[in-house]
């Protein structure tokens, strides 16, 4: 069948839906027999037609590769009932493709070819990448195995396998193809590739959904969390408040990227009740503002106590309010310091709150081991402390295993606590790994690494910070929605000769919203690896993948962490500096990278957190496959 032919034949209406999302589609006959020049007509004006611009000379240069290739090899298969996808784009990851994908014998082979000679850790883990996010969100893969295989089309090295990607010599194709068992049941073409895909949003992509009132996807991940749950909780704790005239405080805990932040914008926005959102983290407002061009969607918790306790003690309109971040709550002393307050935050929230007529439902959402600023060492039992000097009687929600910092009864639920990260795609054990390593275990953190790399989470160690650009360039190239850059310590003393400048001013001086929202070949953007962020300008955002910059703040000694810091009103400096590098360790969604200076006091720490299973950047382990 001619290639100009193929397209008709799958029916109109999935005409106008398949050409949209690929480059071309057929089966390994119809490949077999379209010749090269039409083959790479079609992809070229598909190209265009999706992306309104003409493909670069080396991409179709790399096509023509490709198709040389696989001409050569896949004529030799025995078994013939391939179906070949190129270009897949994965919908809504703006414009995120595999090279090709094929469907064949209850398998997905997912393919990338590099005209190289080798393969390189960023090549590897890009391909992984797709073959997970195939794996967990794309609905008619979920049920099938997913493979992916790596071509260095130059290569005549060995046959080998880094983690669960295959990478083989361009000869060696039909042989990995026959190696493959057959599966059942077979896998429909047409519905694969218009099949449903549901990739984790970042929380700037969740907020800008709810604010254009447009549906989340459905994340089994989510769902297996409880959140659905924790809402339908929610909605009915406020129909019975607002019935019975009470008033309720909820408290949410949680790992850094369960989900919190998302609960709360999702109950604000789906209640039909005025509802506030505040937060602590002045950094995420000013991120949310910059996405949304709007300062209506969330407000600032400082603008609170002003408003309603500082200047007039005045009731706010709403009778939901959501505190976002609340382990940013102040004590005492920081709240008389800077507005004139003379209780603790917490006591201080429930006393606004009080005003409101009639019923109230208070959710605080708290991360845990994540306060990191003067005056947040007081912890839950603020909360506590804030409800023995209320005037008003208040029904306490909590997980059951907070509810020993409460004098008063409580209504313990075990949803109330979110155990599992969503931001870091499949990888539920990096919490664990990040807790092991800053207790100072070692050996327990090393167990846990090869679970994080077989789930897809990439994480890497290199003393050349340089290295370390180049790879996240590489594996993201030609990948404009996804965000790499600069994160490390405010405390650090080391850093800024080698180009991380955490230093107060020039961080300051940062756009924030501009450094997490603007495209990657913005001057702006943090993919310029030109301006950095600390723990206070990353807690609760994310990145794809971030560099951290591992400072002489937090050193290995004599087998544990030690911090020279010393901070006027902090009760346990060090403390603050293991829940910094807490927030700065659990920012990426695909992994991260450490940068270790090359200075002889940083020797132990890159020791330490290579033996805690780190990979060193410029080595790649691999073994021979299994063919």
């Amino acid at each position: 069948m001619p290639c100009s032919r193929f397209f008709a034949t799958v029916g109109k209406v999935a005409l106008a839906k398949t050409m949209s999302n690929y480059g071309w589609m057929g089966s390994l006959d119809e490949f077999l027999t379209c010749s090269q020049a039409d083959w790479l007509e079609t992809l070229k004006t598909n190209y265009q037609r999706l992306y309104h611009q003409n493909s670069a000379g080396t991409q179709q240069q790399a096509w023509q590769d490709c198709g040389e290739i696989l001409r050569s090899q896949l004529s030799a298969l025995t078994r013939k009932s391939w179906t070949l996808i190129f270009e897949y784009e994965l919908p809504g990851e703006g414009g995120r493709r595999p090279d090709l994908v094929m469907l064949g014998f209850g398998h997905i082979v997912v393919f990338e070819f590099k005209q190289n000679t080798s393969a390189s850790n960023a090549d590897c883990d890009q391909v992984a990448a797709y073959a997970r996010d195939l794996s967990e969100y794309h609905q008619a893969s979920a049920q099938h195995p997913v493979s992916a295989v790596l071509i260095p089309t130059r290569s005549v090295k060995e046959n080998a396998a880094r983690n669960a990607v295959q990478i083989l010599k361009p000869t060696q194709i039909s042989t990995y193809l026959e190696s493959l068992p057959a599966k059942q049941p077979e896998i429909d073409p047409t519905s694969w590739v218009n099949s449903d895909y549901a990739p984790l949003p970042t929380v700037i992509e969740a907020a800008r959904r709810i604010f254009q009132q447009e549906p989340l996807p459905n994340i089994r991940r989510a769902q297996s969390a409880g959140i659905p749950e924790i809402l339908e909780f929610l909605d009915r704790l406020v129909q019975q408040a607002s019935e019975k005239k009470e008033r309720h405080l909820v408290l949410i805990t949680g790992v850094p990227g369960s989900g919190k932040t998302l609960v709360g914008l999702q109950f604000v926005y789906q209640t039909d009740h005025n509802a506030l959102f505040l937060s602590g983290n002045r950094p995420l407002i000013n991120v949310l503002q910059y996405a949304l061009k709007s300062k209506a969607f969330v407000r600032e918790i400082r603008n609170f106590y002003i408003q309603h306790e500082a200047r007039r003690q005045s009731a706010p309109r709403e009778q939901i309010i959501v505190f976002d971040e609340a382990q940013r709550a102040w004590d005492s002393d920081r709240m008389s310091e800077k507005y004139g307050i003379q209780s603790a935050a917490p006591g201080t929230v429930l006393r606004i709150c009080e005003r409101t007529p009639d019923w109230c439902v208070l959710v605080g959402l708290i991360g845990e081991g994540q306060t990191i600023h003067v005056g947040e060492e007081g912890g839950i039992e603020q909360w506590n402390q804030g409800l023995q000097i209320s005037i008003e009687s208040w029904q306490v929600h909590c997980s059951p295993e907070h509810a020993k910092f409460f004098d008063q009864p409580t209504h313990t639920n075990p949803l109330l606590n979110l155990t599992t990260s969503l931001r870091s795609h499949l990888a539920q054990y990096v919490q664990t790994w990040v807790s092991h390593v800053l207790a100072g275990e070692i050996e327990q953190a090393r167990a846990i690494m090869p679970l994080m790399i077989a789930e897809g989470f990439d994480c890497y160690l290199t003393r050349d910070l340089e290295v370390a650009k180049i790879y996240c360039r590489d594996r993201y190239q030609s990948q404009p929605d996804k965000r790499y850059g600069l994160v490390a310590s405010s405390r650090a003393k080391n850093l800024t000769q080698y180009g991380i400048r955490n230093d107060y001013l020039s961080t300051q001086r940062l756009n924030v919203g501009a450094w997490y929202v603007e495209p990657p070949d913005t001057e702006t953007s943090c993919c310029m690896f030109d301006r950095v962020v600390t723990e206070f300008s990353c807690q609760g955002l994310e990145l794809d993948l971030p560099i951290l910059g591992w400072g002489d703040d937090l050193i290995w000694q004599n087998e544990d962490w030690k911090t020279t810091n010393r901070q006027k009103n902090v009760q346990n400096p060090r403390q603050l500096r293991l829940n910094s590098y807490r927030v700065l360790l659990t920012r990426g969604r695909d992994g991260f990278i450490v940068f270790i200076p090359p200075e002889s006091k940083m020797d132990s720490t890159f020791d330490a957190l290579e033996s805690a299973g780190l990979q060193r950047l410029d080595s790649i382990r691999m073994t021979k496959p299994e063919l």
